[in-house]
């Protein structure tokens, strides 16, 4: 589920994001979409709000032919799911919410001086988004990852130029900071997932662990980091990965393809799913035309197929195939 702060392209070229898209992609299918005012989607839009948002899933998952998925949902992509999720359960297997909430700013009576923080948080967008050299921007971006490197600070700092204008940032934030999905979370049936990080600069521990007491069932995770998007060299990076590997039944599923396959073959199976031949395959990964076809003869032979279609077939099952619509 995708926060406004999103642009399909320019994530896969992001320090921030790469990592983590990554993690997702490689062994499953990963369907991302931006947000209407937001990336690549048309910015000038009328019908803004969550319940919006909330239709455009069914809209995208209609479009991939696609019955039943699991959902992650990370900051304001978490609301969406959660009233998705709630609403129609017969088409979310599972549901993780990582450093999200159901109250937005306006919200958390109970904190001290929240609404009066997300006063300012609207000015200072009104004054200083995408000027990358503003205070504001600079501030804005470190919240997300304190512990990154200048890279990772001129990363959201691009992400946030990429992602809306001025006028549809404002309006977007203002729109998250009134969300409450408190109701739906109660209402909500599928396995849930809540990981959330001790020290969150954007979405405070609370948040995730009101979600884990309402949510029937869910599980919490509260990760060691005061990063809200972890670095892979971070333990608890590593401890999430463990757990969404144990939770996502796309990840266990491939586990069974993993074990017969090479890790180059691995390689070689997604290239064929992505349609490259084999003189394109050669070229990507610096092998040889007949080092391909030699894997490609083997990955068959272990996979028990007469075609590359119907391994494709396989790949896609695993969640080898390509990582998004139209990419």
């Amino acid at each position: 589920m995708p926060s406004w702060l999103s642009n399909l392209d320019y994530q896969w070229q992001s320090t921030a994001w790469r990592p983590w898209l990554e993690l997702l992609w490689d062994r499953n299918r990963l369907i991302r979409y931006d947000p209407r005012g937001c990336g690549l989607s048309d910015r000038d839009i009328g019908d803004l709000s969550l319940d919006s948002w909330v239709r455009d899933v069914d809209a995208v998952l209609d479009a991939a032919e696609v019955d039943r998925v699991s959902l992650i949902g990370i900051c304001q992509g978490g609301a969406i799911a959660i009233r998705y999720a709630a609403s129609r359960s017969d088409r979310v297997e599972r549901l993780v919410l990582y450093g999200t909430y159901a109250r937005g700013r306006n919200r958390r009576d109970d904190v001290p001086l929240e609404p009066a923080k997300a006063k300012v948080m609207l000015e200072m967008l009104e004054l200083g988004w995408a000027d990358e050299d503003s205070a504001f921007m600079r501030s804005f971006a470190t919240q997300f990852q304190p512990d990154g490197t200048l890279e990772h600070l001129r990363t959201w700092c691009k992400l946030q130029r990429q992602s809306s204008s001025a006028r549809n940032a404002v309006a977007l934030t203002k729109i998250m900071f009134d969300i409450d999905v408190l109701d739906d979370a109660r209402k909500i049936q599928s396995p849930t997932l809540v990981a959330h990080v001790r020290d969150d600069a954007v979405v405070p521990l609370e948040e995730g662990r009101i979600l884990a007491r309402e949510i029937p069932g869910a599980r919490f995770m509260a990760l060691e980091s005061r990063n809200h998007f972890m670095l892979p060299k971070e333990k608890a990076w590593a401890e999430l990965v463990d757990a969404l590997e144990s939770f996502l039944p796309g990840l266990r599923e491939s586990d069974e393809l993993a074990a017969i396959l090479s890790l180059r073959e691995q390689q070689v199976l997604r290239a064929i799913a992505e349609g490259l031949d084999n003189r394109e395959i050669g070229a990507t990964l610096d092998i040889s035309e007949k080092t391909v076809r030699n894997h490609v003869s083997g990955i068959l032979s272990k996979l028990g197929v007469s075609s590359r279609a119907k391994a494709i077939v396989r790949a896609i099952r695993a969640g080898l195939g390509p990582s998004e619509i139209n990419r």
